[in-house]
């Protein structure tokens, strides 16, 4: 019985290694096309400066950099997440809140050169107002905080 007992434990260590090393693989080339994201998220946007300064249209620069820039902030969230799966192994949920955050800001600034309604504004402060409660938490009873 206690040679069975080892078998299954040397298999099931076998499997979950097998699964880390895939979960790596599959996690780096992620940062690999997340990187190249980044790259052609600069490269777009410099384009679109280029096209756009010469009309003079401030309005339409400032979005462009403003949402670009902040997508890209999004981008790094999740590239921040993977590379802290890789030290800690495991995902910090501050740093998917974070993500969701510049996400949601970006939308917010997307609004700002739109007229929206007034009730969709206020969803997407209490949505804002949530995330931060949500990360304010996590920070607080956050498994790495040895403070009881």
């Amino acid at each position: 019985m206690n040679i069975l007992m080892k078998q299954i434990k040397r298999v099931t260590f076998d499997v979950n290694h097998a699964c880390e090393v895939a979960v790596r693989v599959v996690l780096s080339m992620m940062i690999l096309v997340l990187i190249g994201t980044m790259l052609w998220m600069v490269l777009k946007t410099t384009v679109v400066l280029i096209e756009t300064i010469p009309r003079g249209d401030i309005k339409e620069v400032s979005k462009v950099l403003i949402v670009n820039v902040l997508m890209m902030l999004a981008i790094l969230e999740v590239f921040r997440t993977t590379l802290t799966y890789f030290s800690d192994g495991r995902v910090k949920v501050t740093y998917i809140i974070d993500t969701v955050l510049v996400v949601v800001l970006t939308e917010v600034m997307v609004f700002w050169f739109k007229d929206i309604g007034y009730e969709r504004l206020v969803m997407v402060i209490a949505l804002v107002f949530t995330l931060v409660l949500a990360r304010i938490v996590t920070i607080r009873f956050s498994p790495s905080n040895n403070d009881n």
